[in-house]
């Protein structure tokens, strides 16, 4: 493929309706950032574009439970993103956000010309409705067991435990994440994208790499693991999707008929992209559609597994039928990032968050920037531990890294004031073989960061320093000043310029070290390509003082880390009911515990919370009073076995005998569960 004239990257939005964690991190920004601060350094045209997720129907869930506005709730993650990316130092050249009023400009014209030029379907179908909360429910509104691993907790438009995409109608047993009630299908219209139109393209798109005949790229270049998933869906057979929404948060359907409808997030945020290059562009005198609409200019998606075919299929259809874009030429996405033993989990605040990290480690930025791209997730999910990041700051940075800076410095100080010295005499074997190390590894460092292989290439370049720590360790340049002077003098003059390039060659990792190096080396910033072509630093030049460039990680540091990570899993435990008093065995043995088949169940007229059962205990058949209408339909309880307390005196309620109860387990958040035997019990079964 022929060289671009310039690069378009971008990083997955980020959902603005919590903080950034490490997942995010090691994801789809650390790995951009490297990618970018390369291109830079190579003199290449290059825009770094982002911005803030401000839609959908998760946030107003947020919203709703927090009691504030969307506004309220965007306003504020979007300020604490964009702050926490900055202190990090990812290096977007724009971060924008969706809720603006450019987005709704540019995702409002991208919609009327695909309706113009009829690339959507106008449906009238079957959509899920909240009789209690009087609306329709968006995706996320709903939540039930996924077809596919059986996940329970499965979301309406995708499942995050196996990743798979669902629609709502594909859920077992769906309910209402707004009031908990089954919700009801009711009829509503909606403009869906006719995917399997686009079937034959994108599956000559995503394997062989060709578009409109022509070679777009080549396959071979994409991860094996977004090829299988995209291949997954297109050999499955591509189903139409609707996009647009009955919500009253997003940018509205700009169609006279539409009113209460807005754009469906998965058209409007990958629209922000335009949006965000389009501001950028403006701010820099740049025309944006050199970067989005010539064919000289590559684009190139960094994200996550969970987004990887809205980016590889539903993104790209969308710009093919407006007929004005270029088409992603890879989309390098990461697996997922487990903390501790466990998945990162928002909910349970099971995470590194990014602005805690900053706040709490001041000035170690490069230190989990480090760590993470040494464990990046690029093809299969790993692993963070603090005692990990602990083992890798002080055995790798600051033992390899730090240790051999540090040394350089103090002997050049001590035996020159720091002046480079002139060089006498050839270069001996061992210097040799470390400059040529250092130009090997350094060329495999622009090599691995072409390919994605971000964990190689920084291996790579922290080879540099350890042939520096060799050189220094074989030769013993303290020993040889009383006996070679000009020995010595060859060897600090090498190891100054293995400094040099160890800086240049970490720098799209560890900007911040690199930067502390440089400026202690008193040099400018090469470009990546004169880093290789020559000598850096010459005899006669003067370098200043080194600071401390990474202190030790110590244990109390892990142990504070991972008691807030334990106190965090314990505040959901608290988060149950408090145990009752304890009781003796004879009071146990007295309550009269059985499996019990519900035969009938209505609801009891002028309640919400009442169903009326009919039970089989296996001895007679009863009827039972039970309070989880709001949790369970009455065609959702019947053919069930449960448990049921049998000799609870009979009491009246609502004008029916009630003759005993069924017994429920209730969650955290109050919702309720039947108790169901794990092997088949006929009805009568007794609980001992």
């Amino acid at each position: 493929m022929s060289e671009p004239k310039r690069y378009l990257v971008t990083s997955a939005l980020p959902y603005a309706n919590g903080p950034l964690h490490i997942g995010h991190i090691g994801g789809a920004y650390l790995n951009a950032d490297i990618y970018v601060r390369y291109l830079r350094a190579k003199g290449k045209d290059v825009a770094f574009i982002c911005g803030s997720d401000e839609h959908g129907a998760a946030i107003t869930l947020r919203a709703k439970k927090e009691g504030k506005t969307p506004r309220e709730i965007v306003d504020y993650y979007h300020g604490l993103m964009k702050k926490a990316f900055e202190d990090f130092g990812i290096s977007f050249d724009e971060y924008h956000r969706t809720s603006s009023e450019e987005h709704r400009e540019m995702s409002q014209e991208v919609f009327k010309k695909l309706e113009a030029q009829g690339s959507f379907e106008v449906e009238t179908s079957q959509q899920y409705y909240d009789e209690e909360a009087k609306q329709f429910l968006a995706d996320r509104y709903i939540m039930g067991t996924c077809p596919h691993c059986a996940n329970d907790k499965a979301y309406g438009d995708q499942c995050e435990k196996c990743g798979r995409s669902l629609s709502p109608l594909e859920l077992i047993e769906p309910k209402s994440t707004l009031s908990g009630s089954k919700p009801v299908l009711k009829e509503t219209s909606h403009w869906y994208l006719p995917m399997a139109h686009h079937e034959s393209w994108i599956r000559e798109y995503i394997r062989d790499g060709k578009l409109n005949g022509q070679q777009h790229h080549d396959p071979k270049e994409w991860k094996s693991h977004v090829v299988g998933q995209c291949m997954s869906w297109v050999d499955g057979g591509l189903q139409s999707r609707a996009m647009t929404r009955d919500l009253d948060w997003g940018v509205p359907v700009p169609l006279p008929n539409a009113e209460g409808k807005v754009l469906y997030v998965w058209l409007d945020a990958p629209i922000g992209y335009i949006t965000n290059t389009k501001v950028w562009a403006a701010k820099n005198g740049k025309n944006w559609e050199d970067y989005w609409k010539s064919s000289d200019s590559r684009l190139i998606h960094f994200i996550g597994k969970d987004n990887i075919v809205f980016h590889c299929i539903i993104f790209p259809i969308i710009l093919k039928e407006h007929g004005d874009f270029i088409l992603p030429h890879n989309v390098p996405a990461n697996e997922f990032m487990n903390l501790e033993g466990d998945k990162i989990s928002t909910s349970r605040n099971w995470a590194v968050w990014l602005h805690e990290y900053v706040n709490e480690f001041p000035g170690r930025q490069d230190e989990m920037r480090y760590v993470l791209c040494s464990i990046m997730p690029e093809q299969k999910d790993s692993e963070f531990t603090w005692t990990d990041f602990r083992d890798r700051v002080n055995n790798e940075l600051a033992d390899i890294l730090g240790n051999f800076v540090n040394r350089v410095f103090v002997l050049m100080h001590k035996y020159y004031n720091g002046v480079i010295p002139a060089v006498n005499g050839e270069a001996s074997n061992a210097e040799k073989s470390a400059a040529a190390e250092a130009r090997r590894a350094y060329d495999a460092v622009g090599s691995a960061i072409e390919t994605f292989k971000f964990r190689e290439a920084l291996a790579e370049a922290m080879n540099i320093a350890r042939a520096g720590n060799k050189l220094l360790t074989e030769t013993e340049p303290w020993k040889l000043m009383k006996t070679d002077a000009d020995a010595t003098a060859r060897i600090l003059h090498a190891c100054v310029n293995l400094v040099a390039d160890a800086a240049a060659a970490l720098m799209p990792f560890l900007p911040f070290t690199s930067k502390k190096i440089l400026s202690a080396l008193q040099v400018e910033t090469q470009g990546w390509e004169e880093v290789v072509q020559r000598e850096q630093i010459a005899s006669g030049h003067t370098i200043g003082q080194l600071p401390i460039l990474f202190e030790k990680i110590t244990d109390e540091m892990v142990a504070a880390q991972v008691a807030k990570l334990e106190a965090s899993k314990a505040a959901v435990v608290h988060s149950a009911k408090p145990m009752l008093d304890a009781i003796d065995f004879e009071s146990f043995q007295k309550m009269d515990i059985r499996v019990v088949k519900i035969l009938e169940a209505e609801a009891v007229p002028k309640t919400k919370k009442l169903l009326k059962l009919k039970i089989d205990t296996g001895v007679d058949q009863r009827t039972v009073i039970s309070g989880i209408a709001e949790h369970y339909s009455p065609e959702d309880v019947v053919g069930k076995h449960v448990l049921f307390l049998a000799n609870l005196t009979p009491r009246e309620i609502k004008g029916v005998k009630s003759e005993g109860m069924i017994l429920m387990a209730e969650n955290a958040s109050g919702a309720l569960s039947f108790m169901v035997p794990e092997r088949e019990v006929e009805a009568g079964g007794q609980v001992k």
